[in-house]
């Protein structure tokens, strides 16, 4: 028997968890067909998150814009389990839920100006500032120097003033969320960097909910 690659295992647990979960076939064919090409990206590399970010760069460059935000989604849940983060896939497997018709929240548009002055203008409480502070101590561990630092905290801060409102938090929220802001962006560089923070955020956030 052939035996399987670390990252095959992750994907197959992945898939076992949400298939536990109830997710419907066609979901989570969707899923796997997606990780079939991600996963390659990330073999041999180290289990770092800078690793894991370059790879989505990478598979996202021959994704269909408005694909993008779907597969960054999946690529957001599959990390803690490529990471084997024990501690976050099992705060993932408490917060996700599929059936998500009884949530009504719907995160408010607004323009890239007005988010500015959202940013600028916003106090974020303990818990946000702990996914926060989190966040930002992972990027000064990696090396990033501080412009790198201050711009992604600020999508960050971004992303958690826009879940505030949100009647739960979990999985599906914070891709509403997401879902909302994006097209704010029109500039492509802004946008993927956007995308990246996505990325890299969740598991702090999804840590301190």
């Amino acid at each position: 028997m052939m035996k399987l690659t670390r990252e095959q295992i992750a994907v197959n647990a992945y898939l076992k968890l949400l298939q536990s979960k109830g997710m419907p076939a066609s979901e989570l064919y969707k899923r796997s067909a997606f990780l079939d090409l991600f996963a390659p990206h990330l073999n041999e590399k180290p289990l770092l998150a800078t690793e894991f970010s370059m790879a989505v760069d990478l598979i996202i460059e021959s994704i269909s814009n408005e694909d993008r935000a779907e597969k960054v989604s999946i690529a957001r849940e599959f990390y803690p389990f490529w990471m084997q983060d024990i501690k976050t896939i099992a705060v993932f497997n408490s917060s996700y839920h599929f059936d998500f018709a009884s949530i009504q929240w719907k995160p408010i548009p607004s323009s890239l100006d007005e988010l500015s002055n959202i940013i600028e203008k916003s106090k974020l409480n303990k818990s946000e500032e702990k996914s926060l502070d989190s966040y930002m101590q992972t990027m000064l561990e990696n090396g990033a120097e501080e412009t790198v630092i201050d711009t992604r905290s600020k999508l960050a801060k971004l992303i958690l003033i826009k879940l505030r409102d949100a009647p739960v938090k979990n999985n599906k929220t914070y891709r509403m969320a997401i879902d909302i802001i994006l097209p704010v962006f029109t500039i492509n560089e802004i946008k993927q960097l956007f995308l990246t923070v996505v990325s890299e955020f969740y598991m702090h956030w999804s840590k301190n909910i």
